[in-house]
């Protein structure tokens, strides 16, 4: 029987992963993978690296981008495949998402500068080519300047949610992150719903309002959700009528995820692709 390995969760340089988008594409055809998304935070601009790697490597790529949302108070992704890139209302909150996304960081090394030796350039240098800056590459700097042991060690102990260095920031309510994909032909799929250990969850009844919304999916099968909640988020799906589908989070270095290591079912794809606007590049 033939096996068709598809992962519709990584992440490039162009945001918070630490291998450029051609990079990500060649560790997709390396890893034994098939299909692989592209779904950086708030922003397309590696989609087009991407797709010309997807055709060398004899890979297929979704293009998609992980958009940030929030809902009653609580922060949740909605990772949008397959949409218009030049969509005006999707592109307008995904700046303004970015922009604060940047103001959230520059306030948040200053507040850490006071008790550590950390600067806004030593966030930029570990940025590099990023179009979304944001914890994540404060956490490198904070890495490199010897102050963590690594970008978990980070996230635990200088920049959690509850902590005294926590900065909001700007993100459209969930329903009106869920329609503006649908405006844009995307599909949108809620990020890893379940994974409490980043911080709080939405309630069950939050899959409800965003089902109303045009939500398509639930990433049900992710590193960040252990059996049971896979198995309540299943039934919610089921429930609901949502697709399922599964993806690594991979973020090259930056994270132990490993391209592969969730996947999602051809006929979900097949379901995502009808949906979408834009076509699968494929080899």
């Amino acid at each position: 029987m033939l096996v068709v390995r598809i992962d519709l969760h990584a992440h490039s340089s162009a945001s918070d992963g630490t291998e450029p988008p051609d990079l990500v594409v060649r560790a997709a055809a390396r890893a034994g993978l098939d299909v692989v998304a592209l779904t950086d935070h708030d922003t397309t601009a590696g989609w087009s690296d991407a797709a010309t790697a997807a055709v060398r490597e004899g890979v297929a790529l979704v293009r998609g981008t992980e958009v940030s949302a929030r809902w009653r108070g609580i922060s949740i992704h909605l990772l949008s495949y397959l949409q218009d890139p030049t969509h005006p209302a999707l592109l307008a909150e995904l700046d303004r998402t970015r922009a604060a996304r940047l103001g959230r960081a520059r306030a948040m090394v200053d507040l850490i500068a006071r008790d550590h030796p950390i600067t806004w350039d030593d966030v930029v240098a570990q940025a590099g080519d990023a179009v979304t800056i944001g914890r994540p590459h404060v956490a490198d700097a904070l890495v490199a300047r010897g102050i963590v042991p690594d970008r978990d060690a980070a996230f635990v102990e200088l920049l959690r949610a509850d902590g005294r260095y926590h900065v909001p920031h700007y993100a459209p309510d969930g329903p009106d992150a869920v329609r503006a994909i649908r405006a844009a032909g995307g599909v949108p799929v809620f990020a890893h719903p379940g994974a409490d250990a980043r911080g709080r969850i939405v309630p069950d009844e939050t899959f409800e309002v965003l089902a109303a919304a045009g939500l398509a999916g639930l990433e049900v099968d992710h590193r960040d959700h252990p059996p049971e909640q896979r198995e309540r988020l299943r039934a919610i799906a089921d429930r609901l009528g949502l697709l399922v589908t599964g993806g690594s989070d991979y973020h090259g270095a930056g994270k132990v995820n490993r391209l592969g290591e969730n996947l999602t079912q051809p006929h979900v794809l097949a379901a995502i692709e009808e949906q979408g606007s834009v076509e699968v590049v494929r080899p």
